[in-house]
């Protein structure tokens, strides 16, 4: 007999897979083109469980899965950052480049990332889903600021500089999609690098260091 919170655990698994799978579809065939059915049988859960899991029904749902993959983006970041030694921005971009390299040449050209999907099919006439994109978007860049200021770009540049990333990034992605070419993440990599790593500021050796004074 199933315990309280083994039932709570099952729960929270299949609404989780619920999100994801929306996440996913959307990635590919835009919001409007997800339908409910179809989500339900891609994350491989209960009957009903969309009527119990989001009452809100199709419009609670999309807004979920636009933040789960906004907090997925910005974790990623994250991951990449701690795995990094003595990481620079530049690195920090190759490894965010060659993560959607990876997407690509291992699943084809057919998804994408789910906010593009999602400005370009509903944000006009949902001011809702704008809304939650925006976070979604912060969720993401918020992570590269912070690191991008870890590895020594004053403040203000870091968020100029991650927004030029995101920008870059995501035009990126569409230009590749499009082409089913991997080029255009190769280029902002190249021409990018310099850019960001020119920005950072070496920290001020201490001078009485340099001098050999030991303060005696």
């Amino acid at each position: 007999m199933s315990t309280p919170a083994s039932r709570q655990d099952r729960d929270s698994g299949a609404r989780a897979r619920i999100v994801r799978g929306a996440a996913e579809l959307i990635r590919t065939k835009g919001v409007s083109g997800t339908g409910l059915r179809e989500v339900v049988a891609f994350a491989d859960a209960p009957r009903g469980s969309l009527q119990h899991y989001f009452p809100g029904g199709k419009d609670q749902l999309v807004c979920e899965a636009l933040l789960w993959s906004g907090h997925a983006s910005g974790a990623l970041v994250r991951q990449i950052q701690q795995r990094l030694v003595d990481a620079t921005p530049s690195q920090l971009l190759s490894e965010l480049v060659g993560w959607w390299r990876h997407q690509f040449l291992k699943s084809g050209f057919a998804a994408g990332c789910p906010l593009v999907a999602a400005t370009v099919d509903v944000v006009a006439d949902s001011d809702a889903i704008r809304i939650v994109v925006g976070r979604a978007l912060d969720d993401w860049q918020d992570p590269l600021i912070e690191a991008l200021r870890d590895m020594g770009v004053p403040e203000e540049r870091s968020v100029n500089l991650a927004i030029l990333i995101l920008s870059s990034l995501e035009g990126a992605i569409v230009l590749a999609r499009i082409r089913h070419d991997i080029a255009p993440l190769e280029v902002i990599v190249q021409e990018l690098a310099p850019v960001l790593d020119g920005a950072v500021i070496a920290p001020v050796a201490d001078s009485s260091a340099m001098n050999g004074n030991d303060g005696d």
